[in-house]
């Protein structure tokens, strides 16, 4: 499935490029094959299609992942990058360091975004402790916190930007892959390989965390030591998809919950299925963006929010009595 989302990906888009073609291109670049093909549709596949297309799986996967991991730490089913703050302070701390300049250009845009992602979930946590610490609790405070961080984009841009930058800001802040190459799939990548690999690893442990931390002590896992990787590792990956293509919501809500009704709860299962499913959903969806209207590409959010919101709803109707 991935590899045939892959391929879309690399053939569909705003240029029609027959399979013959790409199939040269690919022939090409991985055997020398030496077929005749035009450099600027080889250009299109291989250097802008393609690792767009890996970015976009990658993004998709350690979005989805992350949704996995907040949800069984957290135990609440809306729980997400998205919706806890992640996202928007890692879009902050991203316009902080791009537009002005803080650290004095020692940070990077990967940088800046982690430390924005980690600066807001702390301040989310904070929140919700005080507040009294249930799982209602941390949500309304990610909420408070995404208004918050969103704001301080604003005013950055507002502040700081000519209307040239705040224009890119914008759509890039719904979600761009247009900019995308070869450099941010050695980022992508990795990272979501990564949090893929730790996930699986603390998957029997994300079990235990379903029936609440006391449990999970009882059970043997070291808490505080698996929720401070998990939370890593979810803040690394988050932060490192919104430093690439921006900040896209629903991934991390909408695909761990679609893929319990397939696979089930346990986390072994649904650890991979997540990761799967979010790469695929998510290069589907740029596919769409680059087709939705012709001759401009549409953000890349726009069309997760488009087909996530009515599929968070029909989950809602579905499972109303468990969540």
């Amino acid at each position: 499935m991935l590899m045939l989302a892959i391929f879309a990906g690399v053939v569909i888009g705003e240029t029609p490029l027959p399979l013959s073609t790409v199939a040269a291109v690919f022939a090409n670049v991985l055997w020398d094959a030496g077929h005749a093909v035009d450099p600027i549709d080889a250009g299109i596949v291989w250097s802008y299609r393609l690792p767009r297309s890996l970015v976009a799986a990658g993004c998709g996967a350690g979005l989805a992942l992350s949704g996995v991991v907040l949800q069984a730490l957290v135990r609440n089913a809306l729980a997400d990058p998205y919706l806890l703050g992640v996202s928007a302070g890692a879009g902050a701390g991203a316009v902080a360091v791009t537009i002005l300049g803080l650290g004095g250009g020692a940070l990077g845009l990967s940088a800046g975004a982690f430390s924005g992602a980690t600066l807001a979930f702390v301040l989310v946590a904070l929140l919700a402790r005080a507040a009294g610490g249930g799982s209602a609790q941390l949500v309304l405070a990610g909420i408070a916190g995404s208004q918050l961080f969103n704001a301080l984009t604003s005013f950055f841009i507002a502040k700081s930007a000519n209307a040239e930058q705040a224009r890119g800001i914008m759509f890039w802040l719904l979600g761009n892959l247009s900019g995308v190459r070869w450099p941010d799939v050695s980022l992508a990548a990795p990272t979501a390989v990564l949090g893929f690999v730790i996930c699986l690893w603390f998957a029997r442990a994300m079990d235990a965390f379903s029936f609440g931390a006391g449990s999970a002590a009882a059970l043997g896992v070291p808490v505080r030591r698996v929720q401070a990787v998990l939370i890593g590792v979810t803040t690394l990956m988050t932060a490192t998809m919104v430093s690439l293509v921006g900040s896209i919501g629903f991934v991390g809500l909408v695909i761990p919950h679609a893929m319990r009704m397939v696979v089930g709860p346990r986390h072994a299962r649904l650890v991979p299925a997540a990761a799967l499913a979010g790469a695929v959903f998510l290069i589907g969806a740029d596919i769409v963006s680059r087709l939705l209207i012709p001759g401009q590409v549409v953000p890349i959010g726009v069309v997760t929010a488009l087909v996530g919101a009515p599929g968070f709803a029909l989950i809602l109707l579905r499972n109303r009595r468990r969540l």
